[in-house]
C-alpha cells in the first residue's frame, strides 16, 4: 500500500512540475514576443528636422530672436549639433550603443546608425572648436567648445561610472553655453567665422568619411570571380557578409546628420556659397544625401552578387554616398578656387 502512494506522489509531482514548465515556457514566449516588439520600435529611425525652425526655437526660448525675427549668423549650425546629439540620447529606447540589457544589447542596426550620425557630430563639433569660432590659428579656444568637444568623442559603450549619456548631455550643456555667448549680450562674446577657408576644411573631413563609406559599402557585395593572389589585391579588404547591414546603417546614420548639417551650412555660410556660385553644388549635396533615407522595404539588407537575383542594398547606397562625395570634391574646389 505504501508502495502505491509513493508512486502517486511521484506521478503528482511529474504532473506539478510538467505544469509549472509549461508556465515558464509560455512566459517566457510572451517575454520574447514583447522584447521583439519593444526591439522594433526603437530600431525606427528618427524623423528629419527642420533645422531653421529648431534653432530658432532655442533662441526663442533664451530671448535671443531680434525684431526681424533673424539668427545671428553660426547659430544654426551650432543648434543643429545640439539638436542631432540631443535627438540620439532622446529617441525612442534612448542611446542604445551601451545597453546591457534586452532588448538594447541584441541590436545592431541601431547602434551602427547611431556611430554614424556621431561621427559627423564629433567632426563638426571639432570643426567649431579649430576653426569656425577662431579668428586665426593663433587665437584662443573658445572656452565652451574646448569642452564640449572630448565630451563627444567619448566611448560610446561605457554604460556606467560615467555613462555614454552623461558626457554626451555634459558636452551640449557646453554646447548651448556657447550658444548663449553667441547670440546674448554677454561681455565673453562668442564667436563664429562664416569662411570660405574654414568651411573647406570641414568638407575634407566630410569627403574622408564619405569615401571611405563608399569604399566599405561596395566592398560588401557578393563577388563569385576568383581573387588572384598580388599585391594589389592584398591591399583590397572585403567587408564580411556578416557586417554588410552595420557599414549600409552606419551610412544611413552618418547621412542623416549631414543633411541637416548641410542645411544649417546654407543658411549661415550662405553669402560665401553665393559669392563662390557654389549654392547649387551645396543643394546637390543635399539631394543625393537625402535619397540614401527612402524606406526599406525588405526586412533584411540583401547584398546579392553585382547582376545577380537579389537586391544590392550596399551598392545603391555606395552610389548615393558616391555621388555625394564627388559633389563634395567639387564644393571644396569652388570654395577653394571661386
Amino acid at each position: 500500500m505504501s508502495w502505491l502512494t509513493n508512486k502517486f506522489k511521484s506521478l503528482t509531482s511529474i504532473i506539478n512540475f510538467s505544469g509549472m514548465g509549461k508556465i515558464i515556457a509560455a512566459v517566457l514566449v510572451v517575454v520574447a514576443i514583447l522584447l521583439s516588439i519593444l526591439g522594433m520600435y526603437w530600431s525606427s529611425e528618427p524623423d528629419q528636422f527642420d533645422v531653421v525652425a529648431a534653432a530658432k526655437e532655442k533662441a526663442a526660448a533664451q530671448g535671443y530672436l531680434n525684431n526681424s525675427k533673424k539668427l545671428v549668423t553660426g547659430y544654426t549650425t551650432a543648434s543643429t549639433l545640439h539638436s542631432i546629439i540631443e535627438t540620439l540620447l532622446d529617441k525612442p529606447g534612448g542611446f542604445i550603443s551601451n545597453d546591457i540589457m534586452p532588448p538594447g544589447v541584441f541590436m545592431d542596426n541601431m547602434p551602427t546608425w547611431e556611430f554614424g550620425a556621431l561621427v559627423q557630430s564629433r567632426d563638426l563639433a571639432r570643426a567649431f572648436r579649430k576653426e569656425f569660432s577662431r579668428s586665426q590659428s593663433q587665437s584662443t579656444e573658445d572656452v565652451n567648445l574646448k569642452i564640449a568637444e572630448p565630451q563627444f568623442n567619448f566611448d560610446t559603450r561605457s554604460w556606467a561610472l560615467p555613462s555614454s549619456e552623461s558626457e554626451y548631455r555634459r558636452g551640449n550643456k557646453e554646447l548651448m553655453e556657447y550658444l548663449d555667448r553667441l547670440a546674448g549680450p554677454s561681455n565673453n562674446k562668442a564667436q563664429f567665422y562664416a569662411r570660405a577657408d574654414n568651411l573647406a576644411d570641414w568638407l575634407s573631413d566630410v569627403s574622408t568619411r564619405l569615401g571611405s563609406l563608399s569604399q566599405r559599402l561596395s566592398a560588401s557585395v557578393i563577388d563569385d570571380k576568383p581573387q588572384l593572389e598580388s599585391e594589389e589585391n592584398s591591399r583590397y579588404v572585403r567587408t564580411p557578409w556578416s557586417k554588410a547591414d552595420d557599414v549600409f546603417y552606419e551610412a544611413r546614420g552618418t547621412s542623416w546628420a549631414l543633411i541637416h548639417i548641410l542645411r544649417a551650412i546654407e543658411v549661415d555660410f550662405v553669402f560665401v556659397l553665393q559669392d563662390k556660385n557654389a549654392l547649387v553644388s551645396l543643394r546637390q549635396i543635399i539631394r543625393e544625401l537625402e535619397a540614401t533615407q527612402a524606406s526599406i522595404w525588405s526586412p533584411f539588407i540583401l547584398n546579392g552578387s553585382g547582376f545577380g537575383v537579389l537586391a544590392n542594398h550596399s551598392l545603391v547606397m555606395a552610389s548615393y554616398v558616391s555621388r555625394a562625395n564627388t559633389a563634395i570634391i567639387d564644393l571644396r574646389r569652388l570654395l577653394e578656387q571661386g
